[in-house]
């Protein structure tokens, strides 16, 4: 399978591509440079690979939740790209991508956690399933350090840039122990392909007008009163 897979949602810019056994991939934080970057680096990875554009079966994308720019960057050029080649669209939640950057260590619960600025996080819990791939423990949400409910687990690894930001009140948060925790870890394409290749297998591709963003709120920006208050 070639699968070329797109991840713009945070400060980090990745691409990667799966060409039959092999993952290669490239990132690089760059906030505000996604734009210049994303294509060459596909490009890059195709030519590195031996193969076109035209050889490719699907295109992923991580569909947020994030930056607002960088979501719709992402999902943008995934439904472009798509469109242009007749390829089917598989998304993946950058939370989960990002879930996968946690150490492997089974049983052990994953909270995935973005700082979605304005004083929020975007967060969700997960289980690796034994097979590469992850459970959902609950749904993901976007709320204030203080209002984050979490699913009950002996054990914790938390991994994100939300932690870097409110490590004292997530501890509070924790139901169990906390076994580790990386606040400087961002959603990494190469994840997006390897959970996208499952869901692929599955059935789960869509047509490409028919992938969408996810946002997990509306509001982009605070009033002057609201950013005194803050």
């Amino acid at each position: 399978m070639n699968l070329l897979a797109i991840e713009t949602a945070t400060e980090a810019c990745s691409v990667a591509l799966i060409h039959g056994e092999q993952l290669i991939a490239r990132s690089e934080i760059a906030p505000r440079r996604h734009t210049e970057l994303v294509l060459p680096m596909a490009d890059a990875l195709l030519a590195e690979a031996g193969i076109g554009r035209h050889a490719l079966d699907a295109i992923a994308v991580g569909r947020g939740p994030g930056a607002f720019t960088g979501v719709r960057l992402g999902v943008s050029l995934a439904q472009g790209m798509a469109l242009a080649l007749d390829l089917p669209v598989i998304t993946i939640s950058s939370l989960a991508a990002l879930a996968l950057e946690a150490p492997e260590e089974q049983g052990t619960a994953i909270l995935a956690v973005i700082d979605a600025r304005m004083g929020e996080i975007y967060a969700a819990c997960f289980r690796r399933d034994g097979d590469g791939g992850l459970i959902a423990l609950d749904e993901e949400q976007v709320c204030t350090a203080e209002a984050l409910q979490l699913p009950s687990a002996a054990t914790w690894q938390v991994v994100g840039t939300g932690w870097a930001g409110y490590a004292t009140v997530l501890c509070e948060r924790l139901t169990g122990t906390l076994h580790s925790a990386d606040g400087m870890r961002y959603p990494q394409a190469a994840h997006v392909a390897e959970l996208a290749v499952r869901e692929f297998g599955a059935g789960h591709a869509q047509a490409p007008e028919r992938a969408l963003p996810v946002y997990l709120r509306d509001k982009v920006a605070m009033t002057l009163v609201e950013r005194g208050k803050a």
